[in-house]
C-alpha cells in the first residue's frame, strides 16, 4: 500500500511554470501520460479540455480547470536526471496546458470517519507559485469538486469529465432565483425542461406541495406528466376522453395595460374613454338594469367624473378647440337629464336645480360669435351642484374617491361595449371610439376564443385562482399545463400576460393575509424569445408583445420576494428582453451555435470561467452546461435519460418514414369543417351524394 506522499508522487503531472489571478501555465513532465490516464480508476483520456488540475496549498488543493493545450520546442533535454554534459541535442517537444483558477478544494472538518473528506469553495485566497507541482484529481476528490454544496436533493444528471459523478441540485436555488434553459432546436431543451420539473416533484414525493405552471405555445407538453397527480390540463379546444378542459381567462381578468394594448388605444381620446370605461363596468354601472333611479344616479356619477379629468387638464379653460368641446358635452349632459315619476319631490327638485345651472352656462354661450371660454370658478360651481345632485339621489362624497379600473370583478363583453359606447357620448369621444369598438366587437364574435374570455355567472375570481394556481384542498400539488398553440399571435400575448400577471398579484395577496408566508410557485415559459421580446422602452404606444415582456420582467425583479420562480426555455436568447436575462441566477446550456447567442452567454460568467462555453456550438443531445446560483462552478452535464413517452412532442418530422411508408389519404374536409366551425356540413355533404 502506498502512502500519501508515494500516492500524491504517483499523481504529478507537471511543474507550474508561469501564474496570473486569472490563468496557470502547467509545463508537463516527460514522463506523463500523452493519451490515457488512470486516475478514477478507469482509463481516460489526458490531458483533456475542461479537465481538472490540482494545485496543492494550505489546507487543501487550488482547483484549475484546463483551458488549452499546446507543444513548445525546449533547447535542451527536460528528462530528470539527465544532465548536459556538453553533448549537442536537437530542440524536444514539451506539451504546456494553460489552466483556469476556480477555488479551493478543502479537507473537512464535518467528516467523522477515518477516510478523508473534502469542500468545494469559489474564491481563491493564497496561490501556488512558479515550480509547484501540478497533481491530477483522484475520483473522489473529482466527486468533491462536483457533489459540492448543501440540499443537493434533486439529480439532473451525471458529470462525463469527472467520472460520471452525480450532478445534483438544491431546488430552491434552481427555482428561487430564476432558471434559462438555452439552446438550438433539436439540442434537448425541451426534455431538460419537462425532466426538471418531474424529477424535482418525484425527489419531493407525487402528493408533495408542488405547483408548476406551464404556458406551452406549441402544445408539447400535454403527455409528460399523464402519470401524476392533480395535473390540469387546459386548451383552447377542450377534449374530455383525454383529460383536457375548457381554458377560461375572462375579460374582466384583463387589467387596463392588457386592454390598452388589445384595442390600440389612443392616448387622446380612446384610452380616457376606455379607462372610464372599465372603472364604470367593474362597479355594475352597465351591469343591471334596476331603474331609471339608479341610472340617473351612475350618470351623475360619471359626469362628476370626467369633470374631475377635465379640471385635472385644465381643459375646460385652455385654448380652442377644447372649450368648445366641453361646451358640447355641458348640451348633450342638459339634453339627458330628465324627470321620472319614481323619482321623490327632493330628487325632482335636485335634478330641476342641476339644469338651471347647466342652462345659465349653455344659455349666453348658444349665441352667435360668443365667447365659448370658460371660468376656473364656473365649473369648480357646476360640479359641486352636480355633486349636491348626487348626494339627493343617495349618493355620497366616499363614492367620488379614486375608483381602481383594474379590480378583478366580473362583467361580460356585452356590457363593456354599452359601457365604452355610453363614456364616449358623454365625454364626447364617439367619433373617435369607432376603431376600439370594431376590435372589441370582433374579439366577442370569434367563437373558438368565445369560450376562452367569455364571463360565466357561476365562475368566480376564487374558482379561477384553485383552478389555474392552487387548490384550497390539503392534496395541494398541482402541475397546471396551458396548451396555448390555437390561440392568434395577439391573443396569446395578451392571456399569457393575463396568467401570469394574475399568478403574481395572488401570491402578492397570499403573502400579505398569512403574515409573511410565500406559496413557492414555479411559472415554466417555453419559446421565451416569443413572449419576453426586446421592446423599445420609448415607446408610448401599448402593444401586446411589449405589455407581456412587461410583466415577465417585473415577475423577473419582484416574484421571488412573494415565492414566484421563473423557468425560461428559448432557442434565441439574444432576443430575449435583457431585464428578463439579466435576473436569471441559474442558466442550463444546451447546443448554441449562433454568433450572436454564443456572445451574449459568454457574458454570463466571468473570463476565466469562460473555457468550458467554448464546447458549446459542439455539445451532443442531452449533454448541457450547468453554471450560476445553484452550482459552485460550470459543470458539463449529461441529462438523466427521460423516457420517450414522458417527453414533449417536439421530435424532428420523420421525412423519409413518410415519404417510404405512409400510405394514409388526407381526411382534409374534416379538418377544415372543424377550422371553420361547420359541424354539419361534412353529414350534408355525404346525405347529398347519396342521393
Amino acid at each position: 500500500m502506498m502512502s500519501p506522499i508515494e500516492t500524491s508522487e504517483s499523481l504529478r503531472i507537471g511543474t507550474i511554470d508561469f501564474i496570473s489571478p486569472d490563468e496557470i501555465k502547467v509545463l508537463l513532465d516527460i514522463e506523463v501520460p500523452n493519451d490515457v490516464t488512470l486516475n478514477t480508476g478507469v482509463p481516460r483520456s489526458f490531458p483533456k479540455i475542461n479537465g481538472y488540475v490540482l494545485f496543492s496549498c494550505e489546507n487543501g488543493y487550488l482547483v484549475g480547470q484546463i483551458n488549452w493545450i499546446t507543444i513548445e520546442l525546449s533547447q535542451y533535454p527536460k528528462r530528470r536526471g539527465i544532465q548536459d554534459f556538453g553533448i549537442i541535442d536537437l530542440p524536444f517537444p514539451l506539451r504546456i496546458i494553460s489552466v483556469n483558477p476556480l477555488g479551493i478544494l478543502r479537507y473537512s472538518s464535518k467528516s467523522a470517519s477515518k477516510d478523508v473528506r473534502y469542500e468545494f469553495s469559489r474564491g481563491i485566497d493564497i496561490f501556488p507559485t512558479v515550480g509547484d507541482p501540478a497533481y491530477l484529481p483522484t475520483e473522489d476528490q473529482l466527486k468533491a469538486i462536483i457533489e459540492n454544496g448543501e440540499n443537493r436533493r434533486v439529480k439532473i444528471g451525471t458529470s462525463p469529465l469527472c467520472g460520471n459523478a452525480e450532478v445534483s441540485v438544491d431546488p430552491d436555488k434552481l427555482f428561487g432565483r430564476h432558471v434559462a434553459v438555452l439552446g438550438n432546436t433539436g439540442s434537448g431543451k425541451s426534455c431538460s425542461v419537462a425532466g426538471l420539473i418531474r424529477w424535482s416533484v418525484e425527489a419531493a414525493g407525487k402528493n408533495s406541495n408542488s405547483r408548476f405552471i406551464i404556458l406551452d405555445p406549441n402544445g408539447e407538453y400535454s403527455e409528460c406528466f399523464s402519470d401524476f397527480q392533480n395535473v390540469n390540463r387546459y386548451a383552447v379546444e377542450p377534449n374530455k376522453e383525454n383529460g383536457i378542459k375548457q381554458l377560461k381567462v375572462p375579460l374582466w381578468l384583463w387589467n387596463t395595460d392588457e386592454w390598452i394594448a388589445f384595442t390600440q388605444a389612443g392616448g387622446k381620446a380612446q384610452k380616457p374613454t376606455l379607462i372610464q370605461s372599465l372603472r364604470a363596468v367593474r362597479e355594475g354601472v352597465f351591469s343591471i338594469d334596476l331603474g331609471e333611479k339608479y341610472k340617473t344616479k351612475n350618470f351623475l356619477k360619471t359626469i362628476a367624473s370626467i369633470i374631475d379629468i377635465e379640471i385635472k387638464k385644465g381643459d375646460p379653460w385652455a385654448s380652442f378647440p377644447k372649450p368648445k368641446a366641453f361646451f358640447e358635452k355641458l348640451k348633450k349632459w342638459n339634453e339627458s337629464l330628465e324627470e321620472f315619476d319614481e323619482f321623490s319631490e327632493n330628487e325632482k327638485n335636485a335634478i330641476n336645480d342641476l339644469k338651471d345651472n347647466l342652462e345659465r352656462l349653455i344659455t349666453p354661450r348658444s349665441a352667435q360669435y360668443a365667447n365659448i371660454d370658460f371660468s376656473k370658478g364656473e365649473v369648480t360651481n357646476l360640479k359641486e351642484s352636480i355633486n349636491e345632485t348626487y348626494i339627493a339621489f343617495g349618493g355620497s362624497n366616499k363614492d367620488f374617491l379614486p375608483i381602481d379600473e383594474n379590480i378583478p370583478n366580473p362583467f361580460s363583453g356585452e356590457n363593456l361595449l354599452s359601457s365604452i359606447e355610453a363614456n364616449a357620448e358623454l365625454m364626447n369621444t364617439s367619433e373617435y371610439v369607432e376603431t376600439m369598438l370594431m376590435r372589441i366587437k370582433t374579439l366577442l364574435s370569434d367563437k373558438h376564443l368565445k369560450s376562452v374570455i367569455s364571463n360565466e355567472k357561476d365562475y368566480s375570481l376564487k374558482k379561477w385562482i384553485e383552478d389555474y394556481i392552487c387548490p384550497s384542498s390539503e392534496n395541494s400539488s398541482a402541475i397546471t399545463i396551458i396548451d396555448l398553440s390555437l390561440l392568434p399571435s395577439e391573443m396569446t400575448h395578451i392571456i399569457a400576460s393575463v396568467i401570469s400577471r394574475m399568478t403574481l398579484e395572488t401570491l402578492q395577496r397570499y403573502r400579505k393575509f398569512n403574515n409573511g408566508k410565500t406559496l413557492p410557485t414555479t411559472i415554466v415559459m417555453e419559446e421565451a424569445h416569443t413572449f419576453i421580446k426586446r421592446y423599445n422602452d420609448d415607446s408610448e404606444t401599448y402593444s401586446s408583445a411589449s405589455t407581456c415582456s412587461k410583466i415577465f420582467e417585473k415577475i423577473a425583479r419582484e416574484g421571488r420576494k412573494f415565492g414566484l420562480g421563473l423557468v425560461l426555455s428559448s432557442q434565441r436568447p439574444s432576443e430575449l428582453s435583457p431585464t428578463v436575462l439579466s435576473q436569471c441566477n441559474t442558466f442550463l446550456l444546451h447546443r448554441i451555435s449562433n454568433d450572436r447567442d454564443q456572445e451574449l452567454v459568454h457574458r454570463l460568467v466571468p473570463d476565466n470561467l469562460r473555457g468550458l462555453l467554448r464546447d458549446l456550438p459542439s455539445l451532443p443531445s442531452r449533454n448541457a452546461i450547468l453554471l450560476g446560483w445553484a452550482t459552485e462552478l460550470p459543470i458539463l452535464v449529461q441529462m438523466k435519460h427521460l423516457p420517450e413517452d414522458k417527453r414533449p412532442k417536439s421530435n424532428d418530422p420523420e421525412y423519409w418514414k413518410y415519404w417510404t411508408e405512409n400510405k394514409e389519404t388526407v381526411d382534409w374536409q374534416s379538418i377544415a369543417n372543424d377550422w371553420q366551425d361547420k359541424e354539419n356540413e361534412q353529414t350534408q355533404d355525404n346525405t347529398e351524394e347519396g342521393e
